[in-house]
């Protein structure tokens, strides 16, 4: 059965070459020069890994679902693409069942994209998917300019915004072990070291040794092993940290909520809101990387934490997965996940369902979860009415309009775990700081002054509750909160 094709043509006007400047401002000062030869020359790995993408022709292939469904992934490509620092000057789909296991495209249809890249001046072709080693090299020689997949540009698009020493370690490691698997020689790197005793001379080291010695490539694999050894045992250290300052949280019995969702979806806008964290906001895919975590009061005095996680996208690369495992039970361990969905995307469903997918990954589809659909001011009624429907106990909000952040507020607070244990306690007016504490790990139902000290009704953690024994003439045990 002969494959059918469609193009998606995505035009110079539709580029918001605004994208992602702030953060890309300094790549874009070394561009390659267009119109030189894009043939693939003699360089080492790491110098071919770090080759800038500029020009480039999408290609994607369409298995399952509408071509509405085909064209908005495409359309996400174009978005990272452009996050990534390329300009975008095709976009092509093909209609197949699966993708082909050589080419991934058919191999008819290579010639075709061969000629696209030919006319267009790209230098890049970037696939809506993951290809295996041998697609991407034979793809390579076909088309003779550089090939990426959607993983490399997300794992690239990770390297440019990750900023602390935790967040770079750990998207060096997903791209070594994304790239470890995928390595290969180029021309004269592949030649093999002379075996041997590492005397000069032509013949070799002697008798019984001479021969081929380990290959550049061998040299190569194992360094990186090395590099992925040394990068885990450091990102156990800081993980190690990081569940030190959780467990004091949790003794301090301090409710967490965790912003998670789709990147770009808005949640360091509604951090910003919630809490004036002056976190970096900015029109671009992935920007934060780094979670950041901020302490928030309801209205009756209790603390909490909020804490900014990486965005998510459909098919998010296993390796990100894993390497950011660490940040990502900031998550797992919250006692209340809010989920920001864009609510002016052309597809709010698929997002929704790409997040709990990832949650589900890192344990985290057992918490209970705040369905906030964020941008409202840019969504049209009719998807705002059909999301109405589809999420009834969900809150509509904008970020960037103030428009629902109270009901959001108030939402929150009446979704955060109560203490367990309600108390009656007479605190002597000489232990302010024991009913300071009362007002910010507690419940406080009400407080009168006698002449003894201060009486608060409060409600409490088992913990804590037991440290107000010392007073138990005083205290009465009224029950637990349900």
């Amino acid at each position: 059965m002969r494959d059918q094709e469609t193009y998606v043509h995505i035009s110079d006007d539709e580029l918001d070459t605004t994208t992602g400047e702030y953060e890309l401002s300094e790549r874009q000062a070394l561009r390659r020069v267009p119109g030189l030869s894009t043939e693939l020359t003699d360089v080492t790995e790491v110098e071919y890994r770090q080759l800038r993408l500029e020009r480039v022709v999408l290609v994607g292939v369409w298995t399952e679902g509408t071509q509405a469904d085909a064209e908005n992934s495409l359309t996400e490509l174009a978005a990272l693409a452009e996050t990534a620092g390329s300009q975008v000057l095709e976009g092509l789909i093909q209609r197949r069942n699966r993708p082909d296991p050589a080419t991934y495209i058919g191999r008819g249809k290579v010639d075709d994209l061969g000629s696209v890249v030919l006319s267009s001046g790209a230098d890049t072709v970037i696939c809506d998917g993951e290809l295996s080693p041998s697609q991407l090299r034979n793809l390579e020689q076909r088309t003779k300019v550089k090939v990426v997949d959607r993983t490399a540009l997300i794992l690239d698009i990770f390297a440019q915004h990750a900023k602390s020493k935790e967040g770079r370690a750990q998207v060096e490691l997903a791209q070594l072990e994304y790239l470890l698997p995928r390595l290969r020689g180029w021309g004269e790197t592949l030649s093999r070291q002379t075996g041997g005793s590492g005397r000069g001379g032509g013949a070799g080291g002697g008798v019984g040794v001479r021969g081929p010695g380990e290959t550049k490539l061998e040299t190569d694999r194992r360094r990186i092993r090395h590099r992925i050894a040394r990068l885990r045992r450091e990102i156990k250290a800081m993980r190690t940290v990081r569940e030190t300052k959780r467990a004091r949280r949790t003794r301090n019995a301090v409710p967490a909520v965790a912003i998670a969702g789709y990147t770009n979806a808005g949640k360091s806008s509604l951090l910003n809101r919630l809490t004036g964290a002056g976190v970096l906001v900015e029109d671009a895919l992935f920007a934060t990387l780094d979670p950041t975590t901020r302490r928030a009061t309801t209205s009756d005095g209790r603390v909490y934490t909020l804490s900014d996680t990486v965005g998510f996208v459909r098919h998010l690369p296993h390796q990100i997965v894993e390497a950011f495992r660490s940040t990502l039970e900031e998550v797992a361990e919250a006692d209340l996940v809010v989920h920001v969905v864009d609510g002016a995307h052309p597809d709010p469903e698929e997002q929704v369902r790409a997040v709990r997918e990832v949650l589900g990954e890192v344990g985290a589809d057992r918490l209970p979860e705040l369905l906030v659909v964020n941008k409202v001011d840019a969504a049209d009624e009719e998807t705002l009415l059909r999301l109405k429907r589809l999420w009834p106990e969900a809150v509509f909000v904008s970020a960037h309009s103030g428009l629902g952040i109270d009901d959001l507020r108030e939402t929150i607070e009446r979704r955060l775990p109560r203490p367990a244990v309600e108390v009656r306690v007479v605190l002597p007016y000489d232990r302010g700081d024991l009913v300071a504490r009362l007002h910010r790990q507690g419940e406080v139902l009400s407080t009168a002054h006698l002449a003894e000290g201060t009486m608060v009704h409060v409600r409490v953690n088992e913990a804590l509750a037991a440290e107000l024994l010392p007073y138990h003439d005083a205290t009465q045990v009224v029950g637990s909160a349900r």
